[in-house]
């Protein structure tokens, strides 16, 4: 099966810091590929980098076989694509839930506010927030917002799904709800690259675990392979501190 996303030597520094270094990574169409690895590892630069929020220095990312990373590509047009969310949400406040939902639907697809807003209020009965569409973010839980944030990313009918640590924020009692909505994505067929601390999850629910540590991909596998026997000793060590 060829790729959807596939990323070709990525390369990135910030002054004089290699932060990525020399990145090869495919992922199926469907597939639910979790990056884990210590804070500066450098799985969010690498979600920036293909969501073309950060450019790359070398190397080139292929989304459906066309080169993103090439200068005359336009980047809103690439992100219209993406659906990107960050650990620390990003809604809008001055906006209602609806609102935040439909927006980029509106302004960027150019969908009409009326179907803009059906498929929004399908997706939040999906995880029963249906009564909150005219609610404001501050009126939510933290576990509310974030898994409004996650809908509004696929409002749009992305192609890939980028989700970056985003249950890092959140109190431990509101993981759970977040963490559901993600498993009902995957098993929906979602096409999905998350970078997370959630280790049982990531066994549990990736087709690939991809253990990345200084800039590198050290070791990548199905989850059963690699939590359970990993080749590398990077990747023995990672995940006895990380049990510990």
């Amino acid at each position: 099966m060829s790729a959807l996303l596939r990323l070709s030597s990525i390369r990135k520094s910030f002054g004089g810091t290699e932060v990525l270094r020399g990145i090869d990574l495919e992922v199926a169409e469907g597939d639910v590929v979790a990056l884990i690895g210590a804070s500066g590892s450098g799985k969010s630069t690498l979600l920036r980098v293909i969501n073309l929020l950060e450019r790359v220095d070398d190397g080139q990312v292929f989304l459906r076989g066309e080169d993103i990373t090439d200068p005359g590509v336009r980047a809103d047009r690439v992100r219209a694509r993406i659906g990107v969310v960050f650990q620390h949400l990003n809604l809008f406040p001055h906006l209602s839930v609806l609102d935040n939902i439909t927006l980029a639907a509106r302004h960027v697809h150019r969908t009409p506010r009326r179907a803009a807003e059906e498929r929004a209020r399908e997706l939040l009965d999906r995880i029963g927030l249906a009564d909150r569409a005219d609610a404001f973010p501050d009126r939510l839980s933290g576990g509310q917002q974030q898994r409004v944030a996650i809908v509004r990313a696929l409002a749009t009918e992305p192609d890939l799904l980028l989700l970056d640590e985003i249950t890092s924020a959140l109190d431990p009692m509101l993981v759970g709800e977040v963490l559901a909505l993600v498993r009902d994505l995957a098993d929906a067929g979602t096409t999905i690259l998350m970078a997370t601390h959630e280790m049982a999850f990531a066994r549990d629910v990736a087709d690939s675990v991809v253990f990345v540590d200084g800039g590198t991909i050290v070791e990548q596998g199905p989850p059963a392979t690699l939590f359970t026997a990993p080749r590398e000793e990077r990747t023995r060590a990672f995940l006895e501190r990380f049990s510990a």
